[in-house]
């Protein structure tokens, strides 16, 4: 790996360790970080075979870092109304009428965002969606099965449904939204290259 991939890996570890600082449910946060330590090791071990550009690097580390801070507050209690209203003067939640807490929503519509980022340059942009799609319906069927095993207090701080039924229905749709964003940057990066590419020119002037 390059300089840049261990300064990002790095960079990502200490928001980490600082998430970790007085933890407000430890328990509750601990179980949210199992996953972002399978997840990381897992991407150590793909960057040995299949090695990630430094921009694919950073997608990777993006969306982990947005689940760090997710999972200090367990997603349903994020305190962005406290964070927007600190610095610009407002509460979001006020702004657009929120009744819940929708910092998982973002969360997931960047997961498709950067998954989609990484995959658009190594497969077809259908098999990039499909991927989104799947991964993320395996993830809601992970969460219907901590619903199942776990006290039901534990499952919801785990889940962060907040009384929605249609959660993940919702969280699927806006990974899938995110992968599509993605996927139409990139075709219209492509396209201006073309365009910029195919440009003449101008006619010298005879002599």
């Amino acid at each position: 790996m390059s300089r840049g991939h261990w300064w990002a890996l790095g960079g990502f570890l200490l928001v980490v360790a600082v998430s970790w600082w007085e933890p407000l449910w430890p328990g509750e946060q601990a179980l949210h970080t199992s996953l972002t330590v399978v997840a990381l090791v897992g991407l150590l071990v793909a960057q040995r075979r299949w090695p990630l550009s430094l921009a694919d690097w950073l997608l990777v580390l993006l969306f982990l870092s947005l689940h760090t801070i997710a999972a200090r507050w367990l997603y349903s209690a994020v305190p962005y109304d406290q964070w927007t209203d600190a610095l610009f003067g407002f509460r979001l939640s006020e702004v657009f009428s929120w009744r819940r807490n929708h910092f998982d929503r973002l969360v997931h519509f960047f997961y498709g965002v950067c998954l989609a980022g990484v995959l658009a340059r190594r497969s077809g942009w259908l098999r990039t969606v499909e991927v989104v799609v799947s991964t993320s319906a395996v993830y809601e069927l992970f969460e219907w099965g901590i619903a199942l095993v776990l006290a039901p207090d534990l499952a919801e701080a785990y889940n962060g449904q907040q009384g929605d039924m249609w959660d993940a229905h919702k969280d699927m749709a806006l990974a899938t939204a995110g992968a599509l964003v993605t996927l139409g940057v990139v075709a219209t990066r492509r396209l201006l290259t073309r365009s910029g590419g195919g440009r003449r020119g101008p006619r010298p002037s005879p002599a």
